[in-house]
């Protein structure tokens, strides 16, 4: 039996949140789980990804970017039988409120904190913080940290995202030195301001042409070690 979970992260109320579902059928009935599914025959594994979203959360995943997480096949994952499944991680910007429908009793964005270790069904715990890993490293070696803002943002609102991602603080000035002077391409002028009643107006940017960070914008072993408390 062959499924496909998803991870879906987004930046909402200044937290990173994952999209989660309380499970309406067994088994683990009424626990946390991952939107996801099995996969119907002739369907590929991202289809089947996007068909689950939209059935177990009302959100439309056509435009979003999956990229494949890894595959877990551990023999006891699942206490129905032999299921391996292929996860796929997504980040977006701020995104609708879910709503439940097929076996989801409900749905929600839920803060990434580490109690969510024994909320999760199946081995969806280890499946968030393998996608926590592999979307903290992107953020040292990509230009995703804009995926996670609006179409229009400000460096103090790209530092959060790297901030919250991250778990460690950093230094506006030098975070805003490194965007702006050392890596080519990663943000670009909008032209415009975003009036702030607590100071001055501050510059709006967008997504640059790069893909890639050149030089990367590198944790510390010190800010590694940090940001992996609790998780």
């Amino acid at each position: 039996m062959i499924t496909a979970d998803l991870v879906i992260f987004t930046v909402r109320d200044d937290q990173l949140q994952v999209l989660l579902v309380v499970r309406g059928k067994p088994p683990f009935k009424g626990k946390l789980a991952l939107p996801g599914g099995f996969v119907r025959p002739g369907e590929a594994l991202e289809q089947a990804a996007r068909r689950e979203l939209a059935e177990e959360t009302g959100l439309d995943g056509s435009r979003l970017a999956l990229q494949q997480l890894r595959t877990y096949s551990a023999p006891e994952r699942d206490p129905r039988g032999r299921v391996v499944t292929t996860a796929f991680l997504a980040i977006a910007p701020n995104l609708p409120t879910p709503i439940a429908s097929t076996d989801a009793r409900s749905a929600d964005w839920v803060e990434v904190e580490g109690s969510l270790r024994r909320q999760l069904a199946f081995d969806h715990w280890q499946i968030v913080h393998d996608a926590l890993e592999r979307a903290r490293s992107l953020l040292e070696y990509t230009t995703v940290a804009t995926a996670f803002c609006a179409d229009t943002f400000t460096i103090s609102e790209l530092r959060r995202v790297y901030e919250i991602v991250w778990g460690i603080p950093l230094d506006p000035g030098n975070f805003r030195r490194k965007v702006l002077e050392t890596v080519a391409g990663f943000v670009e002028p909008a032209g415009q301001k975003r009036t702030n009643h607590r100071g001055r107006p501050a510059d709006l940017f967008r997504r640059g042409p790069a893909m890639l960070l050149y030089p990367p914008m590198l944790r510390t072993p010190e800010q590694r070690h940090t940001g992996l408390t609790g998780m």
